[in-house]
């Protein structure tokens, strides 16, 4: 226990790993006071606290009094079915990691945490793998963070409240709290007004929170307040049942990946092409993609098809005089394969496909693309030419656009 529980201390900062060791709670209890007692001397201040995978079923007492200056806290995978008042004697905490737990009752969290130090300095937040059936409120007062999972829990619903989770509300509150101090109760004249309507015109209301992870729930909708998470760069929603996206996402202009797979969508608001940062929109699993996809049969072609094929791609030559008039138009009807590495042609039997398309140098969308045969579909030929018409030719633009501006839509 001694070995393996030993701080290590690395560039100035000190870490403390207790992982996989089946530590309890009163055994962590007696060893904590001891490293305690041990630290309050010291010149490092403990930043960092390592327990995933014990066998701890509260947080010990000795938390909050022996570690004033701890910034990560990890006690994923315990046996925890609250987070104790311990917790908000952490005045200085940033990442709290606390996955694959048993928390989801009414005292999961601690009472008192969105007026506790924790409000300010919390910014990473994983409750991911518990039994919650709804966002808790006081996480709606977490004002400073910028990471919160709660994937794979039992969530219903996301709150209309998800949009207090940017900082403007934090500095209006500052500010009317400083005015009425300083003003002396003139907080309606119209300078204290005229002073907030500037300062927070001038910026102070952006958001934080840039990555939100609520996959793996029993989501049916997602509310239009969502759009107002203006920092927000990673949305994840996937393994739900959402149904439909409301417009208002398109106000996430900070958006660069969206997860929607597996769920029970059947379209996508038109509004989603004002994503400008876009990279990544995962639509696998939905019946908009799955529909699509099954729909993508391939007949073999008839007999006069497959004659008229070899005619064209060997090039064999015949007059007007040499085949009567209903077989020169059906020869003259031949498309081109967009394949680049193929070189054949088709007529009525073709093998559609999906197609990304580069759209004005932002987005790859999912088209319609027409091949000769199920064996032309690669890779290359459907991310890179487009279908045309036999008087049309492709362009190699579209082809040598680099791969890192290669935007994904995951059909998978």
């Amino acid at each position: 226990m001694e070995e393996a529980g030993a701080a290590v201390v690395t560039a100035g900062e000190a870490e403390l790993n207790w992982s996989r060791l089946s530590v309890s709670t009163e055994t962590l209890e007696s060893e904590l006071e001891a490293r305690g007692e041990e630290r309050r001397g010291a010149r490092e201040a403990l930043l960092r606290l390592l327990l995933p995978h014990n066998r701890l079923v509260s947080l010990p007492r000795a938390l909050g009094s022996g570690f004033p200056h701890l910034q990560l806290l990890d006690v994923s995978g315990n046996a925890l079915t609250a987070l104790g008042p311990e917790l908000l004697a952490l005045r200085g905490l940033r990442t709290l990691l606390a996955k694959n737990n048993r928390l989801g009752g009414p005292s999961a969290l601690p009472k008192g945490l969105a007026q506790s130090p924790l409000c300010r300095s919390l910014q990473v937040l994983n409750l991911s793998g518990n039994c919650f059936q709804e966002v808790p409120a006081s996480l709606l007062e977490l004002r400073a963070l910028q990471t919160l999972s709660l994937g794979g829990n039992q969530l219903q619903s996301i709150p209309a409240e998800i949009e207090n989770l940017q900082s403007g509300y934090e500095f209006y509150e500052d500010l009317q709290n400083a005015l009425r101090q300083n003003d002396r109760g003139t907080w309606e004249s119209p300078e204290a007004r005229r002073v907030t309507t500037k300062i927070l015109k001038e910026g102070h209301c952006t958001g934080n929170l840039e990555c939100l992870y609520l996959g793996g729930n029993f989501i049916k909708e997602i509310p239009p307040e969502l759009g107002n998470l203006p920092s927000l760069n990673y949305l994840v929603l996937c393994d739900n049942k959402i149904q439909s996206v409301p417009p208002q996402l398109s106000q996430l202009h900070s958006l660069r990946s969206l997860s929607l797979h597996n769920n029970l969508l059947t379209y996508l608001p038109r509004e989603i092409l004002n994503l400008i940062h876009l990279e990544e929109l995962s639509l696998r699993g939905n019946p908009l993609v799955v529909r699509f996809v099954r729909d993508l049969t391939y007949d073999p072609p008839t007999l006069l098809e497959l004659a008229a094929r070899t005619i064209k791609i060997r090039n064999i030559s015949y007059t007007p005089y040499d085949l009567p008039g209903n077989l020169l138009r059906y020869l003259g009807s031949a498309s081109n394969c967009p394949n680049p590495k193929c070189g054949g042609v088709y007529f009525d039997c073709c093998v559609r496909q999906i197609k990304f398309v580069d759209f004005c140098g932002k987005y790859r969308l999912p088209l319609m693309h027409y091949l000769c045969s199920p064996e032309c579909s690669s890779p290359c030929s459907s991310a890179s030419h487009s279908s045309t018409s036999q008087s049309e030719s492709d362009s190699e633009d579209e082809a040598s656009v680099a791969a890192r501006r290669m935007q994904k839509v995951l059909l998978g």
